[in-house]
């Protein structure tokens, strides 16, 4: 490197010598991330119409550059590895200085690398499964759209179904089933019992990036049937002792404005000193009033209009040499609803449900907080090169439902909240052995410890679901073999050893004087199972890089759905399996020139399910065998340096067979219509970037009404949804960044996926119109 900068400096020193007779110009220069954060070492290369064609220079450490050249027009290229180059014409004259300040996206087209799909970090074309992966970048264009975390995925990651313009996620399901949702590994979701509030569990402020790997997976332990989720945290920024953004925003309805205003503040700090590094972000976001695209107030249950957001987050880390690494984080997530509406009542698939001013009774809905606690220890100097990796973590999560006047579930009116507390350690051990220059073994090993105790009680007091207290000791190994450096093998099993113990109880009473409480006496559930994965991937060729896999997942899932529905006296009686979620799956990636594409195909098979069907007004869990499929494909084409266009389709499909052998289709709570999305980017120059989104859910039409003509809960039928975003970002200087966001920019009058397959005319509330966000960002 000291040889290519004196290399430069001569180069630049002879170009002045040469020119010394001609009056000189100046291009002076400053080159940066899309975060503002400097690049050094960055390519700026000079082509003129005469002289000094083919010219380089690289940027210093603080990413800045200077020429002294002749007068001419220049055509200046700007590059770096691991981004995408820019091109600029600029004009230079006699005796003049032209500044640029020039701004390089990432090159999405670079293998990405994964940290949570095997427990180690690895090349994503090394791992025979389908994973999708959104940066930093990706995550900031689609919340100036949309903050909700909810819809940032549900608008980009495919077999994921769309957000539910709510506050829950209920039916945004991956693939079919279940997600685990994990921040840095530590688990959010509660699968004894789901809450579908564990995708809204941070904000995007904080999130470096989303790994999302799709298909049944033990990986991280329990509820993982369809997948995971890991929400992968902001790391400090090495190359600065203090540094960070600022930032604020406003948005509202644009058709509709009035009392829709929300405003968002977020502070982030971070830098390196020495061997000590951080993190501090605390951010508040203020959603007003929202709107249809007719100007109703939609005040639906367990809505986000007039909802208040905090996310405090610290991540703090010693290294007290380059072998070994100490890190502690901390995240706190509040999101509650205030709200001066309440609902007045519509009619399913005629009109939709409103908001008219009105007192809310009980306590705020939402999350009232979920806490995250991670302590971590890396060493990667153990004999045989070995990398141990030892986490603790602490969770604890509360989701509030609405209160409602008249329970059906049980007698009078009431409040229920989940309540789940999950502590847990991590043992992770990684030891590579090279065999030759052409074969290599990979081991990762080790043991997964977690206490996740779940209940779900009403305010008042009363036991809606009884303490469910799990302990999950699980071992687990996974071998990976590099076979003539182009094909990947691995496989490995994971041992679920778990018991959920579970006091005395009764049923909650359904009638006045105790009527229809149920006595269940309690006992300790055992659940022993080993799960086992394969999968193989050829990747010579970027042309066709193909893989084969197949994985399973475990789940105790909705366990006290079943207890608080239980009708035998004793918990022996009671119909407890697990899930086991066999998933196979056949896919490739292929990058030819400016093109990229991927497509993959899957089934997900189970013995027992957990389907969600509607038995005398309550949604009961089905214990049926199972079979899910589906296909998903993207294609992505790298025009130029200015045009990125891209799509994807996604499909699934799954049925349950009945005792009688009767296969019938599993519910909307289940099963996502098919969802296609695409894009169009445009980079008028290195500092401007806009982007139209679009995001198509297709119609399903499964079901027959009832002998009264109602649907079922959850069986309603499913029209298209058309919707077009947009997102613009312009750098007004290094460090200045605005962002504009459109949402539901033609300001279509639609119904979310989720208000029409639910069939209930209270929850039968049309999607958010065109609504607007701004947002200003300071970096330094």
């Amino acid at each position: 490197m000291k040889l290519r900068y004196t290399f430069v400096g001569i180069l630049t020193l002879l170009s002045a010598l040469l020119l010394a007779q001609t009056p000189q110009s100046k291009l002076v220069g400053h080159i940066a991330d899309i975060n503002g954060s400097a690049l050094a070492g960055a390519t700026v290369q000079l082509n003129g119409t005469t002289g000094s064609s083919g010219l380089k220079v690289e940027t210093n450490a603080n990413g800045d550059f200077l020429l002294e050249l002749s007068p001419d027009e220049y055509s200046v290229k700007c590059s770096h590895i691991g981004y995408r180059s820019t091109h600029e014409d600029i004009r230079l004259i006699a005796d003049s200085t032209i500044h640029m300040e020039v701004t390089l996206a990432q090159d999405v087209t670079l293998d990405e690398v994964v940290v949570t799909a095997g427990r180690i970090a690895e090349s994503i074309d090394e791992v025979p499964s389908s994973i999708s992966i959104l940066n930093a970048k990706q995550v900031q264009e689609q919340a100036n759209i949309n903050p909700s975390v909810a819809s940032i995925l549900g608008n980009t990651i495919p077999g994921l179904g769309t957000g539910t313009n709510k506050a829950t996620n209920s039916g945004q399901t991956l693939r079919g089933r279940q997600v685990l949702v994990l921040i840095d590994g530590v688990p959010q979701s509660t699968p004894l019992m789901n809450g579908s509030r564990d995708i809204r569990t941070l904000d995007p402020a904080v999130i470096e990036r989303v790994e999302v790997i799709k298909g049944a997976t033990s990986i991280y332990g329990n509820g993982s049937g369809g997948g995971i989720i890991n929400f992968i945290t902001k790391q400090p920024d090495s190359g600065k002792s203090f540094g960070g953004t600022s930032s604020i925003g406003t948005g509202g309805n644009l058709a509709h404005p009035s009392n829709t205003m929300g405003y968002r503040f977020s502070q982030l700090f971070t830098g390196t000193v020495n061997k000590f590094s951080y993190v501090f972000s605390g951010t508040y976001n203020y959603t007003g009033v929202l709107k249809d695209a007719k100007g109703n107030v939609n005040a639906q249950a367990d809505g986000l209009g007039e909802n208040s957001l905090y996310n405090i987050f610290t991540k703090l880390g010693y290294r007290p040499n380059d072998k070994s690494a100490f890190m502690v984080s901390y995240n706190l997530f509040r999101s509650v609803q205030h709200s001066d509406y309440i609902n007045t009542v519509g009619k399913y698939g005629e009109d939709p449900s409103i908001g008219v001013k009105g007192e809310n009774l009980g306590e705020s809905a939402g999350t009232p907080y979920n806490h995250n606690i991670l302590v971590s220890y890396q060493h990667s100097a153990l004999p045989y090169n070995t990398v141990l990796d030892a986490t603790a973590y602490y969770n604890r999560f509360v989701s509030m439902n609405r209160y409602v006047e008249n329970g059906t579930a049980w007698y009078g009116p009431g409040q229920t909240k989940i309540q789940s507390f999950k502590k847990g350690i991590r043992v992770n051990l990684h030891t590579p052995w090279k065999m030759s220059d052409r074969f290599g073994v990979e081991f990762t090993y080790g043991l997964d410890l977690l206490n996740d105790l779940t209940n779900q009680i009403l305010t008042d007091g009363r036991v809606y679901i009884p303490d469910m207290d799990m302990v999950n000791l699980a071992p687990y190994a996974q071998l990976k073999f590099d076979l003539w450096d182009n094909l990947v093998l691995k496989g490995g099993l994971r041992y679920e050893n778990a018991s959920v113990k579970v006091q005395d109880f009764s049923t909650i009473a359904t009638g006045p004087n105790g009527e229809g409480s149920v006595a269940i006496k309690g006992g300790t559930i055992p659940y022993h199972a080993t799960m086992f994965n394969a999968g193989l991937r050829y990747n010579r060729y970027a042309v066709f890089n193909p893989f084969v896999s197949f994985s399973q997942g475990f789940a105790i899932n909705e366990l006290g759905r079943i207890l608080r529905r239980a009708q035998e006296n004793t918990l022996d009686q009671i119909e407890t399996d697990p899930i086991i979620t066999n998933n196979y799956e056949v896919g490739f990636s292929s990058r030819i020139r400016m093109f990229h594409f991927t497509a993959a195909y899957y089934i997900s098979t189970s013995k027992f399910g957990a389907n969600l069907v509607d038995v005398g007004g309550y949604l009961t869990a089905q214990r049926e065998p199972e079979h899910v499929q589906g296909y998903e494909v993207t294609a992505d084409a790298y025009l130029d340096e200015k045009w990125t266009t891209g799509a994807s389709y996604s499909f699934v499909e799954g049925k349950a067979e009945q005792d009688d052998g009767t296969k019938v289709y599993l519910n909307g709570i289940r099963i996502a219509p098919l969802k296609a999305t695409a894009y169009l980017a445009f980079r008028p120059s290195s500092i401007t970037e806009l982007k139209l989104n679009w995001v198509y859910t297709g119609s399903r039409d499964r079901f027959e009404p009832r002998a009264n003509g109602t649907y079922a809960n959850s069986e309603g039928p499913i029209t298209s949804v058309n919707l077009l975003n947009f997102s613009a970002m312009y750098r007004i200087s290094s460090k200045i960044l605005i962002g504009l966001g459109v949402e539901n920019l033609l300001n279509t009058a639609y119904y979310p996926v989720v208000s029409q397959y639910r069939g209930i005319d209270a929850e039968y509330v049309r999607g958010n119109g065109a609504s607007v966000n701004v947002n200003l960002s300071y970096s330094f």
